[in-house]
């Protein structure tokens, strides 16, 4: 049985950073079909114009490889609720609360990220992994 899992956006943007290490497992993630949430191509694509660099085609190049290979969930009022109650409850930052309650109501069991803690469990079921 596959587990369902959700990567974060600094997951994502590993798939296309400088250190080849990081790359290569990001890409690894990537291929295994994870879910991610508008939010996450949103920010992906920001960073690409502002931080990298890349010019708008290039930008939305890579939201849409990325896009091929993931299940998009959207952010919906449904979501943003959630993620109230999570933000609220484990203090964390809206962005971060919108990740995790995203991937809780599409039934994951892992969220890869390098930014949140590590080994940390959200409702007794879904934890958060850093891959590196």
């Amino acid at each position: 049985m596959t587990v369902k899992a959700f990567l974060d956006t600094n997951i994502v943007l590993y798939a296309i950073g400088q250190d080849a290490q990081k790359r290569t497992i990001a890409r690894q993630l990537i291929a295994a079909s994870p879910m991610v949430n508008a939010q996450v191509i949103n920010e992906s694509v920001n960073v690409c114009l502002k931080k990298l660099k890349f010019d708008k085609q290039q930008a939305y190049a890579f939201a849409e490889t990325l896009m091929n290979k993931v299940n998009v969930l959207p952010v919906d009022e449904t979501v943003i609720r959630k993620s109230a109650e999570i933000a609220i409850r484990h203090q964390l930052s809206n962005w971060d609360a919108l990740i995790i309650a995203a991937a809780l109501l599409a039934g994951c069991e892992t969220v890869y990220s390098e930014d949140m803690q590590h080994g940390q469990i959200f409702e007794t079921r879904m934890t958060v992994i850093n891959p590196f």
